[in-house]
């Protein structure tokens, strides 16, 4: 293959030319993500497991707790980084508040609102619904 036709590697986010690397596809960004959220439930599941034993022995090493939770925290900016990258050029998903939410999420990561609400009937449309008559 001639010099001219080969990609260059990228490393650190910069090129070996100094130019800025490209963004990743999306789909190394999807399977970056769905890795992310299994990876993200485990963790959850763990640090409730955890936090169920240390219930039942009677006392909380908040270190411990602390550094699971801190893990799942950075799992989650991830996602949202990956998230943005997917839906540059889309409109990102915000809560009330401004702060981006992830799609399937029931609560805002930053003021902890339930996201759910506004997919009520009344807020998805502006129309009256009218009831049947009862049949006598």
């Amino acid at each position: 293959m001639s010099p001219l036709l080969r990609r260059r590697r990228s490393t650190e986010g910069i090129s070996s030319d100094g130019l800025k690397a490209r963004r990743p596809h999306a789909g190394v960004l999807r399977r970056e993500r769905r890795a992310l959220l299994k990876a993200r439930a485990d963790a959850v599941g763990e640090l409730g497991g955890l936090l169920v034993e240390m219930y039942r022995r009677g006392g909380f090493r908040d270190d411990l707790l602390a550094e699971r939770a801190a893990t799942i925290v950075g799992i989650d900016s991830r996602l949202a980084d990956i998230e943005t990258l997917l839906h540059t050029g889309r409109r990102v998903p915000r809560c009330e508040c401004g702060a981006p939410v992830l799609r399937g999420s029931r609560f805002c990561p930053n003021c902890g609102r339930e996201l759910d609400a506004r997919r009520t009937p009344d807020a998805v449309s502006d129309e009256t619904v009218v009831e049947p008559a009862p049949r006598p």
